[in-house]
């Protein structure tokens, strides 16, 4: 490799470099003393050699030099390949059949105790290794983990690119359009009392893009969001961008389905195409969450019939109104948990919106116990059993709620579940969730939310017919799901002016608000803008997956912590008084 302080990198070098007279540089990774001979793991990013010394080849200097080494000093050998000695070979390393017999060595410079150790399994507080960035990141599986988000990223790009998109960037700076979280706001010196927002998402920049003519666009975006950061949520994120004009949402899923495709290929990962399309509603009612993991069973039925006419009430009255459900799922094993244990689901399903949790636990030795199973009959039983496949050792959780709670509760307690028993989940689950409602009614507001944003394309064209019923009204989205992950989301959008305001009125929108907000858009859809649609792939979280990694933290070079905090450097920090001045703002 030309253009640098050495030859080769330290994971390159194989039986077939032996004899060769070779310069390495690298970190100090493994310091042993084997009187009168040192022996040093030399660590890059590409992988490690083992570098020896000897008073004999390594003269007096390089050998002594190597007796004051220690671990993460940073140094540069040159020296000659050869054979390792008999059985010492290392197989876990691709370098383990050589090494490199050192003649000289350039400390380049020292390093104090670093604090926690450079290796992969390392027992030390996520604060302190955010604290010392630089140092986890030369942590093999960090290193690994931030080259195979370079590598996938390369991968969409290539994929998009062959197929004539075109990358536009899109300004950081752009006027504050709350879409649902809040935005980051920036004051503007020029313009005393007026702000730009930090974008949470390019979404109406690509629509206007599509209104340019420019057809196929796609961009690595970061994007912000002044959210409350549950634990998987940054104040700043990445995603894939992309935007088609004169299409059906077929034409688009068809598109994605071939880059994602091309992408994951590139990684090694396999991902067959058509994926198959679930209905948001299948999705609800058998999975109990619109981005189901596919991967195991457990699923949701609908057990309502069985106690239409239970004398076990709260069954029985939800079987009288036809807009309460019973649910049910079976978690196989767990009926043979202690009592005790059991119990304690009823704190979980709390957490899921529930009021408590009614449950029959199938013993492994053919006994029932349950608080509820007294008011059963013989036949209600029998059925139950047959509905749920029950044997031995089951459990079997009811839900007592609308459609949308039922599902979400047993949703959220199926997942649990699939955790606490450890149920194995191989390979990568791939699939689209489509035909979402077009809004959902955000009990705190007391108003209409759209469940994907306000730009969203309807089913139904008929503005009159949304307005009579907007939970009845269906919209062109699609979701994509990964091993039980939302990665990425899309819609076809409105194109027409007067529709879209239609769709902000529904939203609680006066005219007034709509034009402030979101005059520009409108005022763009009314030039003739083509039928369009897009989607935007949540990098992040992909590259998670794709590591096998537990935390979108662990793709990213710099996080933040779960309050929003950069460790490193201490942001967010104050700034002076003078600064504030500059922006004609006073803190209260």
């Amino acid at each position: 490799m030309a253009h640098s302080m050495h030859t080769h990198s330290c994971g390159e070098l194989r039986a077939e470099n032996i004899g060769q007279t070779v310069t390495l540089t690298g970190w100090v990774w493994h310091r042993r003393d084997h009187g009168g001979l040192i022996f040093v793991d030399l660590r890059d990013r590409d992988g490690v050699t083992q570098v020896s010394f000897d008073p004999e080849h390594s003269g007096g200097t390089a050998f002594h030099a190597a007796e004051t080494i220690r671990s993460e000093w940073p140094i540069k050998v040159t020296g000659t390949v050869r054979e390792r000695p008999e059985g010492q070979d290392n197989e876990k390393l691709a370098t383990g059949h050589i090494e490199v017999l050192v003649s000289e060595l350039e400390v380049l410079n020292t390093s104090v105790t670093p604090p926690f150790q450079i290796e992969d399994h390392i027992d030390c507080s996520e604060d302190v290794r955010l604290r010392y960035r630089y140092l986890d990141i030369r942590r093999p599986k960090m290193a690994a983990n931030l080259k195979l988000r370079s590598d996938f990223t390369f991968a969409i790009r290539q994929a998009l690119h062959n197929r004539e998109f075109t990358e536009v960037e899109t300004p950081a700076l752009f006027k504050s359009t709350p879409e649902g979280a809040r935005d980051f706001l920036v004051p503007s010196r020029t313009q005393p009392g007026h702000f730009y927002a930090l974008p949470q998402s390019p979404q109406l920049l690509k629509q206007l893009l599509m209104v340019g003519g420019v057809e196929r666009y796609y961009q690595v975006a970061k994007c912000f969001r002044d959210e409350d950061l549950r634990a998987d949520r940054q104040p700043e994120f990445t995603q894939v961008d992309i935007e088609m004009s004169f299409v059906e949402q077929d034409d688009v899923m068809g598109e994605l389905e071939e880059v994602l495709s091309d992408a994951f290929g590139q990684m090694g990962v396999e991902m067959p195409t058509p994926l198959r399309r679930i209905n948001y509603w299948d999705a609800m009612d058998t999975y109990g969450v619109d981005k189901p993991d596919t991967r195991y069973g457990m699923e949701l039925h609908d057990v309502t019939p069985i106690f239409a006419n239970s004398s076990f009430k709260l069954f029985a009255s939800a079987a009288a109104d036809d807009k309460t459900f019973v649910k049910a799922i079976n978690a196989k094993g767990a009926g043979a948990w202690p009592r005790a244990q059991i119990d304690k689901l009823a704190d979980v399903a709390v957490g899921f919106g529930a009021k408590g949790l009614a449950y029959i636990a199938f013993r492994p030795d053919g006994s029932v116990t349950s608080p509820i199973v007294k008011f059963f009959s013989d036949e209600e039983m029998a059925a139950l059993r047959a509905e749920m496949d029950v044997e031995p050792g089951d459990l079997v959780m009811f839900a007592v709620e609308s459609r949308l709670k039922a599902d979400e509760i047993l949703g959220g307690m199926r997942c649990h579940m699939a955790d606490a028993l450890d149920v194995p989940r191989e390979g990568h689950d791939f699939l689209w969730v489509v035909n979402f409602p077009l809004f959902h009614w955000d009990e705190d507001r007391k108003a209409y939310a759209a469940e994907h944003q306000p730009f969203t394309l309807p089913t139904e064209s008929d503005v009159a017919k949304i307005e009579a019923d907007p939970l009845a009204a269906g919209s062109f989205t699609y979701d994509f799901v990964m091993d039980g992950y939302e990665a990425g989301g899309g819609g076809m959008r409105i194109h027409n002016a007067d529709m879209q305001m239609a769709m902000l009125k529904l939203l609680g929108f006066t005219e007034e608000r709509a034009q402030e907000q979101f005059g520009f858009l409108m005022d763009a859809l009314k030039f003739g803008a083509p039928p369009m649609g897009g989607f935007a792939l949540g990098l992040d979280r992909v590259c998670m997956l794709l590591t096998g990694s537990d935390s979108i933290r662990e793709v990213m070079a710099f996080p933040k912590t779960s309050s929003g905090s950069d460790l490193m450097s201490a942001a967010p920090s104050e700034v002076s008084v003078k600064q504030l001045k500059e922006v004609s703002l006073r803190l209260l």
